[in-house]
């Protein structure tokens, strides 16, 4: 089981790690460096059938040019949509809904969040909620650690659908994941509850101000993951955005009708930073609507149109409806609606700026898709040892695996901050496992990867970028140990539905 074959296959997962978190090297650099190692391997030890190393970087590329479209797409969309002050006025009018501090926090936190992270993904929603969250009065610290915990449930589906529809590419078992994925995801209702039990941590009256507050956070998880699962026989890239905005309407009804909204209004002082108003209510969500219109209508005429790649032994199936488009039109529209003073060179610098800061992503899932690409054509070879990903997969063929995927998928997002790229990482592994002892491998896959949503709460990435727009450096450990706690509760609910439904 131990032998050379399995030490060359864990190898590059061991220099990833050594790379990331012990010497701190970017994610760049350590991606380059393994899929450097695995290319030796596969050359000098696999023999891998040369042309195979071609078609697996060109794969890799393939992969990764998708979603370098939503990426540019979303950020594209985000960056006008800050230019607008759209956001600000977002959080104006999620926050003037209700003068209690337990409320607010939620609001921003998980549907805030939960909308962002749908639209744009990638570590946006918990480094434009931190600071908002200081606004309402918490500490740094806190504000990061609760923004962490917003950012989990709806990566799931989260940027247009891409941790499915980039993290599966290739993985014919995974055509139905989204639909297992949603009910699985069901353990992410009681989020809301991890960041109540949180924010009023240290207050001297706390049980009383749980127990106020407890219905209305467990009311506000159901609000999102109800609708999210509903909505998913559209398509995987709407449940996060679809769930958000439903469940934001939901919310807003109960507290104007005073439903499940706590009986004592709590304040947790001044607020430092009020957001202003400067868009009516109209003008500040109906670009939301155009997007989720562009989205519908883009899945619904175009998701089925597709033109095949075939050349050179290279195969790759391009969709016509890529959700990066919506974002770009609608970006667009906006600036020719509301900018009368040179929209033409405010579109240019926003499309730069968005095509600057998409290259280091997509450079690497493509490097990350091409060394998986290797690992499974690795047993298409000269010395006859089976693909590194059967080896691995090996390991993991065992009663356990429904309970060890969700763990799997929360280590990827904590070392690479995606669960995109943790799905590209080990995905064809856990399928591999799951076919060979029998398991749905859909099933597994699932749990695959609502653990990587569980496990994007102690994602490095995303904890050093909110450390950084919140002004706070070198607290990566205090936040882990803030967050650990919830995100192993998660994952042990995750791996209970999975015994449940397996």
């Amino acid at each position: 089981m131990f032998g050379w074959p399995f030490l060359f296959s864990v190898a590059p997962f061991a220099v990833f790690l050594y790379l990331l978190l012990f010497r701190k090297k970017n994610l760049l650099f350590v991606s380059e460096v393994t899929l450097l190692i695995v290319a030796v391997l596969a050359v000098f030890y696999w023999r891998i059938i040369p042309n195979l190393l071609l078609i697996s970087y060109t794969k890799g590329f393939f992969i990764a040019f998708d979603i370098f479209i939503i990426i540019a797409g979303a950020i594209f969309f985000l960056e006008v949509s800050k230019k607008l002050k759209i956001i600000d006025n977002v959080s104006y009018h999620l926050e003037s809904f209700s003068k209690d501090y337990r409320v607010k926090v939620i609001i921003l936190a998980w549907f805030l969040e939960n909308f962002l992270e749908g639209t744009a993904g990638f570590g946006t929603p918990s480094t434009v909620v931190a600071p908002l969250l200081i606004g309402l009065g918490l500490n740094p610290m806190a504000a990061v650690i609760v923004a962490l915990l917003g950012n989990s449930a709806s990566v799931v589906f989260g940027a247009a659908g891409a941790p499915i529809r980039i993290g599966f590419s290739g993985i014919e078992s995974a055509t139905r994941v989204p639909e297992i994925a949603a009910l699985i995801n069901f353990a992410g209702l009681f989020v809301p509850v991890f960041m109540l039990f949180f924010i009023t941590a240290g207050k001297k009256d706390r049980k009383d101000q749980i127990l106020e507050a407890l219905p209305f956070a467990i009311f506000s998880g159901l609000a999102f993951v109800v609708p999210s699962f509903l909505s998913v026989s559209l398509g995987q890239e709407f449940p996060s955005i679809i769930g958000a905005a439903i469940g934001t309407i939901i919310i807003f009804g109960a507290v104007k009708l005073n439903i499940f909204m706590p009986k004592r209004i709590r304040k947790s002082g001044s607020q430092s930073i009020k957001p202003q108003k400067t868009l009516s209510p109209f003008e500040t969500f109906f670009p939301y609507i155009i997007l989720i219109v562009l989205l519908v209508f883009g899945k619904f005429f175009l998701g089925t149109k597709s033109v095949l790649i075939s050349y050179f032994g290279i195969n790759h199936d391009f969709s016509f409806f890529n959700p990066g488009f919506a974002f770009i039109i609608t970006g667009l529209l906006l600036i020719f609606w509301k900018i009368k003073n040179k929209p033409g060179k405010i579109a240019s610098l926003a499309i730069k700026d968005s095509f600057i800061r998409t290259i280091e992503p997509f450079l690497v899932i493509a490097l990350m898709s091409a060394m998986v690409q290797i690992m499974i054509n690795s047993g298409n070879n000269f010395s006859e040892i089976p693909s590194s990903i059967a080896i691995l997969a090996k390991n993991f063929e065992n009663s356990f695996l429904p309970i060890i995927a969700p763990f799997v998928g929360a280590f990827g997002s904590f070392m690479t901050g995606s669960a995109t790229v943790s799905n590209i990482m080990f995905g064809k592994f856990l399928e591999t496992a799951a076919s060979v002892i029998g398991y749905d491998a859909a099933i597994i896959l699932s749990l695959g990867l609502v653990g990587g949503a569980a496990g994007n709460m102690i994602a490095l990435a995303d904890i050093m970028t909110a450390e950084a727009v919140v002004g706070i450096k070198n607290k990566e450990r205090e936040v882990i140990k803030g967050v650990f706690i919830p995100c192993f509760i998660y994952l042990i609910l995750i791996s209970l539905i999975g015994i449940i439904i397996i």
